[in-house]
């Protein structure tokens, strides 16, 4: 059995793959972290549905991608922090994705956030992904 060292890199990593291999429906190990990035993958509208399955012998989630004209609402992911390099910015310093059309995904200490509502709430913390 081998061991993930970084499962934010490594569910980005699938999602990404999947969405250029076109496929509807993907599954991903789970963990509260992933959970919580996905949630706001669908708040945010990048994918259309997920639910925890609990069938197989660990749990796991999947995900359904939002496709439309053949073509993925995610173009493109990037893992910021990584565990080699923690990027943490403050509520005032989170960066806009292609001018607003992307999103930011921050760990903060009021949990898993788009920046867009860490903004709002005026919270910093741990940059994690950016999404578009």
């Amino acid at each position: 059995m081998s061991t993930v060292t970084d499962p934010i890199a490594d569910l980005l990593a699938r999602v990404r793959n999947s969405t250029q291999a076109q496929k509807l429906e993907m599954f991903v190990p789970y963990s509260k972290m992933k959970s919580e990035i996905i949630r706001i993958l669908k708040e945010e509208g990048y994918i259309t549905d997920y639910a925890l399955d609990t069938t197989a012998a660990h749990p796991r989630i999947k995900i359904t991608n939002k496709i439309s004209n053949r073509t993925s609402a995610i173009t493109g992911l990037k893992r910021v922090s990584r565990p080699g390099l923690r990027r943490y910015v403050g509520a005032d310093e989170i960066p806009r994705v292609l001018g607003g059309m992307g999103t930011a995904i921050l760990s903060t200490s009021r949990g898993v956030m788009s920046g867009r509502e860490a903004k709002k709430q005026k919270v910093g913390g741990e940059l994690l992904a950016f999404v578009w």
